[in-house]
């Protein structure tokens, strides 16, 4: 049986197009399902006849492409394999959701048709209702024809009356606006100095293709083009240094709200005097939408829906192995009762709830993590999650072996949990929270887990560092014998945010909101409080987006929600609206382009990141993820910025590299559950993404905000510290870490007259710092003779004050020799024997 889901993989967008040219070769297209992963939706507008698009056996189904912008169409062709449609419609569309029908047939007759079609539309598509064959729907091209309406650089002055200011003018007679009134005998002139901006505001982000100076005889000989998303950051889009002033036509090529003229070096020496400012743009000039269809990666069933667990199935088939693969997948369940399921969750595969509350989706049944494709070992079971589901398990008890980035959210279990695979092998996890588990929670090979406010009917042994805060029914304090750390509650606890169907039946992301001291599930007396937000103040993300567009949904207020899928960004997405949320879907995946930052957040109020993946691209990027501004004073404790489910990757198996996997400099951001990972593996043992020069990154979590809380903080494998803190008032409850395996001799890791990089730095000027339940391995399997002074290094001070740590030395291979500064036994051969401090200092 085909599986009828599959990433779509979109070519980038082509050239302009020319009047009565074909406007979809190369554009995004996206299909309600696909035969195989041989058959995608672009292979139906990638120019080549020898490649096709094909469907499930079913009706309906629908073919669609975005053309980026509103063209006026004229005519469809339709270059049909042996399974054609015998009726179907062309059906037009400016927005993804509402669609006019262009042309209809119920005799359709395959080959190649050729249709003649009227209408404006950003989006066409195919829509097959009965099928000529017992097959699919199979399309070798889909091609459509008109006028760019959009997409060319337009003749328009989208600066002209805009509101423009200036760093200066020369005086009354030459205001900013003056460049700007389409009037050629009115100039707008600066002070005689360096450097000059005049600067106009476009109303709503624009993709500007050029831009018209008109100088008087005072012009620039040395200057840039800068656009921005909201006026405070820049990115220069032209520069020069040898301007000829007169009339210069500049092309350029980027979105923003904001454009300015910077100049650097006057050729005379008055100031800078333009008589015109124009700027041209392409595409709609026209709001992004928000709302929209959530794309073919994300699987929607009710208890209905027919062979339910044969879906599930082949989607597991699937995944099971693809530690690596390409694939995205989002399950959302609608509410109601499933009987007889097992959803078995392999690699980037989420699984969901539609309710309000995690009792609206009642399964008896199962949500199973197992290990059998690695022989038992679960220790790379990464990059899966369950949220916001109850759940009836047949046994009795829910099977969820996870290792890293595997979160359990929000869910109800009416029985136990086993987090062990059933040969009962290796595992390396793992994070709860918000749950709730009337039966016992089996820890078993679990080297360490960490549960936060929760309910749990009790908990089985413990091996090194199993963490508890705000969990009713959580075992006692008694590191390190046993080996917990029991807090009674979580400082500050903030759920994440999640997408359900609202009373009318509309889809929306609900935001809780934040608690304080919590304990329990947050759904204990009825509805967690928070914030409903319809889905159309969201930018649904889709294949084929480009950062430009997601920047300019941002400049338009719109959220962002990425479904499953794997994003190449050439720009920097950049958060600056406060209380923005950004949710991802499926283990959605960003990967960096020419070395930029994928993800900046300003230093603002409110905003929250979940569920991405950030996986590093071959050029280096500073950063994966940067939050805020060094050195802020900001306070946003009332309303802190909180990241929630998101990683960071680089390498595996293909060479990537990073400067600092995180960066967090937002006064009062929380950090809940993350995992940094340089790649200690990839999908075999010829990899070529795996390395100490492969796949370099330096340091993993590095913080220079104040009152920074981390809850679930997992960082490893990085070349120097794994943690690096800097602010005040930081705590961290939990902590997991590998030292770098790879590491190629002593002298690789010396840190000054220090032997190794600690795992958990806290610089020496910090006052202020706790930190409960942390623990670092390490593995030097590259040379086993390598010794570390010690996992964790702070400054001795009494504000700083460390509790329950571990260092452990995986058979032999490397040793610390304390566990805290001078403080603690060392690891001593190879029985993997963990050295503890209690309390420090």
């Amino acid at each position: 049986m085909s599986l009828l889901v599959g990433l779509t993989l979109v070519a980038s967008a082509g050239a302009a197009h020319a009047a009565g040219g074909l406007l979809s070769q190369g554009k995004p297209a996206t299909a309600s399902s696909q035969e195989n992963a041989g058959t995608p939706p672009s292979a139906a507008v990638d120019g080549n006849p020898g490649t096709r698009w094909s469907s499930g056996f079913a009706d309906p189904q629908w073919l669609q492409v975005d053309l980026g912008a509103v063209d006026a169409i004229g005519q469809v062709v339709v270059q049909w394999e042996a399974a054609y449609a015998r009726t179907y419609q062309i059906q037009l569309s400016t927005d993804g959701t509402t669609w006019t029908t262009a042309y209809s047939t119920g005799a359709g007759a395959g080959g190649t048709e050729t249709l003649a079609v009227s209408g404006n539309a950003r989006y066409v598509r195919l829509y097959g209702t009965q099928r000529a064959t017992g097959y699919g729907y199979s399309v070798f091209e889909f091609q459509v024809y008109g006028t760019g309406g959009g997409s060319g650089c337009g003749t328009d002055n989208a600066a002209k009356a805009r509101p423009a200011t200036a760093s200066s003018q020369e005086n009354g007679g030459t205001p900013a606006s003056a460049a700007v009134d389409g009037d050629t005998t009115t100039r707008w002139s600066s002070a005689a100095s360096d450097p000059q901006w005049l600067q106009v505001d476009l109303g709503s982000a624009m993709t500007v293709c050029q831009v018209v100076l008109q100088w008087e005889t005072a012009y620039a000989k040395a200057y840039q083009i800068q656009l921005s998303t909201d006026g405070a950051t820049w990115t220069t889009a032209y520069s020069t240094t040898t301007g000829a002033g007169g009339t210069e036509t500049v092309a350029v090529n980027g979105t923003g709200r904001y454009i300015r003229l910077y100049g650097t070096q006057r050729a005379t020496g008055y100031g800078y005097s333009l008589w015109e400012f124009q700027v041209h743009t392409t595409g709609s000039t026209g709001p992004i939408q928000g709302g929209g269809d959530l794309g073919p990666n994300v699987l929607i069933f009710d208890p209905n829906t027919p062979n339910l667990q044969g879906q599930l199935d082949a989607l597991f088939q699937q995944q099971e192995k693809a530690q690596f693969g390409s694939g995205r997948y989002q399950i959302l369940l609608k509410p109601g009762t499933y009987d007889n399921i097992n959803a078995q969750i392999g690699f980037y595969t989420s699984i969901s709830g539609l309710g309000r509350d995690p009792d609206a989706v009642d399964i008896n049944g199962d949500i199973t993590v197992d290990a059998g494709w690695n022989a038992g070992n679960a220790t790379q079971n990464f990059w899966r999650s369950a949220e916001n589901m109850e759940l009836n398990p047949v046994s009795g008890t829910d099977r969820w072996a996870v290792a890293q980035a595997a979160p359990f959210r929000r869910m109800g279990v009416r029985g136990g949990m086993n987090l062990d695979s059933a040969s009962y092998g290796w595992a390396s996890g793992g994070y709860i929270a918000d749950s709730r588990i009337s039966g016992a929670v089996g820890n078993y090979s679990q080297q360490q887990y960490y549960t936060r406010d929760s309910e749990i009917g009790g908990w089985t042994n413990g091996v090194w560092n199993q963490v508890f805060s705000g969990v009713q029914g959580a075992p006692a304090q008694g590191f390190p014998n046993p080996t917990y750390t029991t807090l009674d509650t979580t400082p500050i606890s903030v759920e994440k945010p999640y997408l359900y169907l609202d009373n009318t039946g509309g889809y929306a992301v609900f935001v809780p909101s934040k608690r304080t001291d919590a304990r329990g599930v947050s759904w204990a007396n009825g509805h967690t409080p928070g914030t409903s937000l319809p889905l159309s103040r969201f930018y649904v993300v889709k294949a084929g987006a480009t950062a430009a567009t997601i920047n300019a949904a941002l400049a338009q207020g719109l959220n962002l929600l990425f479904t499953p899928g794997i994003y190449h960004v050439d720009q920097t997405i950049t958060v600056t609206r406060p209380d923005t949320v950004v949710l991802g879907l499926g283990e959605a995946t960003i990967v960096p382009d020419n070395g930029v930052v994928p993800l900046r957040v300003a230093d603002v109020d409110g905003v929250r990141v979940a569920g991405l993946l950030f996986d590093a691209g071959p050029v280096s990027s500073p950063q994966l993820i940067q939050v805020g501004a060094a050195g802020s004073t900001v306070s946003h404790a009332a309303d802190p910025i909180v990241l929630q489910d998101v990683y960071a990757r680089i390498g595996g198996d293909v060479r990537a590299a990073a400067g600092t996997a995180m960066e967090i400099d937002s006064n009062d951001t929380v950090v809940d559950h993350t995992w940094l990972w340089r790649a200690d593996h990839g999908d075999s043992a010829n990899s070529d993404g795996v390395g100490w020069d492969k796949n370099p990154a330096d340091y993993g979590l590095v913080v220079r905000g104040n009152n920074v809380l981390a809850t679930g903080l997992f960082s490893e494998h990085f070349k120097k510290y794994d943690v690096d803190w800097f602010g005040n008032g930081g705590r961290t409850i939990f902590f997991q870490n590998e030292k770098a395996y790879d590491a190629p001799n002593q002298a690789a890791v010396q840190n000054g007259s220090t032997l190794g990089f600690a795992a958990y730095k806290v610089e020496n000027p910090v006052t202020s710092h706790e930190g409960w339940g942390l623990g670092s391995y390490c593995n030097y399997t590259a040379d086993t003779t390598i010794r570390q002074d010690h996992g964790f290094e702070v400054p001795d001070t009494a504000g700083v004050r460390m509790h329950d740590l571990t260092v452990v030395s995986l058979g032999g291979n490397g040793e610390y020799n304390h566990v805290v500064n001078n403080t603690g036994p060392p690891t001593v051969g190879t029985a993997t024997v963990p050295s503890t401090v209690t309390d420090y200092p």
